[in-house]
């Protein structure tokens, strides 16, 4: 099916940020220009070495405007700054024949509802989370679930479709606002890109006979790095090393833990990398562990599964919607204890290592399809045109 037509997309972040919504965004962006669409995405300047505007994939047109983080993940404007409001007005001035938004709790979605009132046009708003913002401040996350039940509230309301990238996030949805449909597309997998990298030839040979296991996903609150530590700093055997792939606010404090546990020689941080090196790391790798307190769809636990890896990942959000009892090891939430069962149980069993990543493999090139979400995606907004 083809057609053509303007979409302007109001994203938090996006790439050369780096997260799953943002590879979302932009394979989402990529996918759908491929169907005739023109795409402006409007998305702060985070971080502020990315380029104002930049042209993606020939018709995915991205414009930055100035921001700044209030606190770590959550932005507002530099509403102060007079190129905000000429680039804001710019986007008024032009026409389009949709809106898309990206997670209720952000800037942007506000823009996007206060843009279609204005411009009376469609509006499509993909959410993300699963859960309430869970931050260690109690003052923060009082605050991020009154925003939920008042402007995010509105935001689900409002939006002519409400996509919901797993069924947990759905079920969110509804406890925020329950009187409307929420539609279900997985986001797709770039199969073909990430089957063509190759595992790091310099990690395999220099933690060869060690057993490697990787972290991979931003160093902040609600990802249960902390935990991951001291499950680790319990294991009964001593050929291991963590590999911790990302950044972020707590990436200091984290490596103080690591040393307050005597680990520290053992974890390796490695900060931000590429995705062609950090599907290279994790291909390196033998074991990946998610112990996340909070998740919508884990970008980080479809590609490690897509790789073959064996995950141990915890049972929140849409986890389950990609890891069953025969592809992958569930555990509870804010349990070290059973982080550290689980390692020791797969270190001993290389062969179920094995069987339980093919299996999952096989799982993710079938359910994760861009082809198939970009169909729904197209769909959806031709039915609602």
């Amino acid at each position: 099916m083809k057609f053509k037509g303007k979409m302007l997309v109001f994203c938090p972040y996006y790439p050369p940020h780096v997260g799953g919504l943002e590879s979302h965004a932009d394979e989402f962006n990529k996918h759908i220009s491929e169907r005739g669409y023109g795409i402006t995405v409007f998305t702060p300047r985070l971080p502020s070495s990315a380029p104002e505007q930049e042209l993606r994939y020939k018709n995915v047109n991205i414009i930055r405007f100035p921001a700044f983080e209030i606190i770590p993940n959550w932005f507002l404007p530099k509403f102060w700054q007079k190129k905000f409001w000429d680039l804001k007005a710019d986007i008024y001035k032009n026409n389009y024949d949709v809106v898309v938004s990206r997670t209720r709790f952000f800037a942007t979605s506000i823009m996007a509802l206060f843009y279609t009132k204005k411009k009376k046009i469609k509006w499509m708003h993909i959410e993300h989370g699963s859960d309430y913002v869970q931050l260690s401040n109690k003052l923060h996350s009082f605050v991020a679930k009154l925003f939920d039940h008042t402007l995010g509230w509105l935001i689900l309301k409002k939006a002519n479709m409400v996509v919901a990238n797993s069924k947990a996030s759905a079920m969110f949805c509804k406890k925020i606002f329950n009187n409307r449909e929420y539609h279900i597309i997985y986001r797709g997998i770039e199969v073909e890109e990430i089957n063509k990298i190759k595992p790091s030839k310099e990690i395999q040979d220099k933690y060869k006979n060690i057993l490697k296991i990787i972290f991979i996903g931003r160093l902040i609150d609600g990802k249960g790095v902390g935990d991951l530590l001291k499950a680790v700093g319990k294991l009964k055997f001593e050929k291991w090393t963590l590999f911790i792939v990302g950044d972020g606010p707590q990436k200091i404090s984290l490596q103080r833990q690591a040393n307050n546990l005597k680990i520290s020689n053992k974890v390796i941080f490695f900060g931000q990398k590429n995705k062609k090196d950090t599907i290279g790391i994790l291909k390196a790798s033998d074991i990946v562990i998610n112990p996340s307190y909070t998740e919508g769809l884990p970008t980080s636990v479809i590609e490690a599964a897509l790789c073959g890896k064996p995950i141990i990942a915890t049972t929140v959000g849409g986890t389950i919607e990609i890891l069953d009892k025969n592809t992958g090891i569930l555990i509870p939430a804010k349990n070290s204890s059973a982080i550290t069962e689980k390692i020791e149980y797969l270190a001993e069993n290389k062969d179920l290592r094995v069987l339980i990543g093919g299996k999952v493999k096989n799982k993710i090139e079938r359910k994760f399809s861009w082809k198939k979400a970009t169909e729904k995606y197209v769909e959806l907004l031709t039915k609602n045109g």
